[in-house]
């Protein structure tokens, strides 16, 4: 696969063993969201979501900035049908990124505003470096961060999320984890290690049981109670007859490592 991957232009696709990681790569537009960088992500995520070898994905970013969100320069004098366009695309890529069986960790080393700060929370997992901070400021543009708002009203609840989205302000890091839009704050000169020591973590279990896990969550959590449960115990009593299950319960009882099939 690795050599199917190497035709895009604006990001970089490498594995480190069982680790994807996709690095945003137009740091002279401060990573901005272009059509070409978004349909280049979707596509470097659905080939990433059909090989079984690798169990985490890493999203980094090139340059000082994450990202600053869309392309502003592709948003002047477009017609109604173009602007819904872009962001189709744009929701294409957020749902894909929460739909592929793997695991999605931003690692966010600068600034992540509008749609990168979007991008920020939609992901599964995010660790962020003390120099990096967060912001919807579309509202001093004239633009609403409407479709940003759906991923980081989700992230960070109602009233922190209205803060950001009408004060357009920044957040710092140690804020943002406070927050819950991101899970941890590090110095930057330990930023790869700890991303890649968290995906590692992950990367241990069976690939199988994730990606249930995953998919259930994303499932679950808009439902009200008692549907929740009624589908979580339907997906769980199912999952307890894997391979994988039956041999990591055994494991346990016996005392020894598990030995997953991804089945």
């Amino acid at each position: 696969m690795q050599d199917t991957l190497q035709k895009y232009q604006s990001l970089v696709f490498d594995t480190e063993g069982d680790l994807a990681v996709i690095t945003l790569n137009r740091p002279n537009r401060r990573n901005a969201l272009s059509l070409e960088l978004m349909r280049e992500l979707i596509d470097c995520l659905s080939q990433i979501e059909k090989d079984r070898s690798l169990r985490v994905v890493i999203l980094a970013a090139s340059g000082s900035v994450f990202s600053s969100g869309h392309d502003l320069s592709e948003m002047v004098g477009r017609n109604l049908n173009e602007y819904r366009h872009l962001f189709d695309v744009c929701s294409d890529l957020m749902a894909k990124i929460q739909s592929i069986p793997q695991p999605v960790i931003a690692e966010v080393q600068g600034t992540a505003t509008a749609a990168g700060c979007q991008l920020v929370a939609t992901c599964d997992l995010a660790v962020a470096s003390e120099q990096a901070a967060f912001a919807t400021p579309g509202v001093k543009l004239g633009l609403f961060c409407t479709t940003p708002m759906v991923a980081l009203s989700r992230a960070v609840g109602r009233k922190r999320a209205l803060q950001m989205l009408l004060t357009g302000e920044m957040v710092a890091a140690p804020t943002a984890a406070d927050w819950g839009l991101v899970n941890m704050v590090v110095p930057a000169t330990e930023l790869s290690e700890v991303t890649r020591k968290l995906a590692r973590r992950i990367a241990d279990a069976s690939s199988l049981t994730v990606a249930l896990g995953k998919e259930a969550f994303y499932a679950q959590i808009d439902l009200d109670q008692p549907k929740a449960y009624a589908y979580a115990k339907e997906v769980m009593s199912m999952n307890s007859l894997a391979a994988d299950a039956q041999e990591g319960i055994s494991a346990f009882l016996e005392k020894r490592k598990p030995c997953w099939v991804g089945k």
